[in-house]
């Protein structure tokens, strides 16, 4: 356990879309907070029933479409409330806001005004408290999309409760794919390790095309050559650290990255944001997106400054006014250097 004045988390940010059922974003949410004697903020973003009304919305009991008014952001507040207050630690500092609007929107803007140090999510959809699921087949959900590309402090995919054992992260897996977002990735990874007394366990997944065509000896090639690239490009960042190289030949890099995940007993994955152009678009890849409802422990999302997209006109005053890139380089020299 570290001082106040040298914890990694001291703001935590944990949205939900669900009101009568505790999330397990949430919950875990509240371990970290609890652990790591954090502030808690909880976000629930009314549901729209209007693309172009955003507070027209649709009521989470009758689902009947209602104007948002004072009285029924407070009976949210309450039920909200009430699905928590037997399940959160009494210890810890929390607050709760109702609000309207786009759900990654309302989340960045929160997360900006407050300074958070992690924002946790659950990679559910708006109905999964009627389906009875926490995880949803396929990717992560638009939300968590938008925030991941958008954001710039971590980001944590949890689709499960994760109890407070796991989250003294001693092991950590960092996916490495080289691109720069990795590096990213790992100066966070190193950080864990600094506040936690982590063991790093890097990994990379070499393609393995087709037999006949890729031969026992191309394998071989490649495997050794993948290794002193893996090294060199790790080796500076995590001398100081407890780490392990892994590899091994795959197709689907996130089926591989959750292997190693399991074979290290992980208590977090750490990824970057492994985004890609397209378009004059970035995106959320695929690891990301399908390690992110898979993974039996949390998967920590570090973004690319680079990769970022703008949203005009929902930063706080002071974010706009310094400008993108003086935000982006406070953040990632400041609280996360190399």
């Amino acid at each position: 356990m570290t001082g106040k004045e040298d914890r990694m988390f001291k703001k935590i940010l944990a949205a939900t879309d669900m009101v009568k059922v505790a999330d397990a974003a949430v919950l875990t949410a509240a371990n970290l907070a609890e652990a790591y004697q954090a502030e808690l903020y909880i976000l629930h973003v009314l549901e729209s029933a209007s693309s172009e009304n955003r507070h027209q919305i649709k009521h989470f009991e009758t689902d009947a479409e209602i104007m948002l008014n004072d009285a029924y952001a407070q009976q949210v507040k309450n039920t909200l409330k009430n699905s928590y207050v037997a399940v959160l630690p009494p210890t810890i500092d929390y607050q709760i806001r109702i609000t309207t609007g786009f759900p990654w929107a309302e989340i960045l803007g929160w997360s900006r005004e407050i300074e958070s140090d992690l924002i946790v999510l659950g990679p559910h959809s708006g109905r999964a408290e009627e389906k009875g699921v926490v995880r949803v087949a396929g990717k992560v959900g638009s939300t968590v999309e938008g925030v991941v590309t958008q954001e710039n402090c971590p980001v944590m995919i949890v689709n499960r409760l994760i109890p407070k054992e796991k989250l003294a992260f001693k092991k950590v897996v960092v996916g490495i794919d080289f691109s720069a977002s990795c590096a990213y990735a790992i100066r966070f990874a190193v950080n864990l390790a600094h506040k936690f007394g982590s063991a790093l366990f890097l990994f990379h997944m070499i393609p393995v095309p087709p037999y006949p065509k890729y031969t026992r000896e191309n394998y071989e090639a490649d495997l050794d050559s993948s290794r002193q690239r893996l090294i060199a490009f790790c080796r500076d960042h995590v001398a100081a650290t407890d780490h392990e190289y892994h590899l091994w030949g795959g197709s689907l890099p996130h089926l591989e990255l959750l292997k190693c995940a399991e074979k290290t007993g992980a208590d977090a994955i750490v990824l970057g944001s492994h985004t890609k152009e397209a378009e004059g678009k970035w995106y959320a890849g695929s690891a990301v997106e399908r390690a992110g409802f898979r993974a039996n422990c949390p998967v920590i999302v570090i973004n690319d400054p680079e990769a970022l997209q703008e949203w005009k006109g929902l930063l706080t005053p002071k974010t706009e006014t310094e400008g993108r890139a003086d935000h982006l380089i406070h953040v990632f020299s400041k609280k996360y250097p190399g």
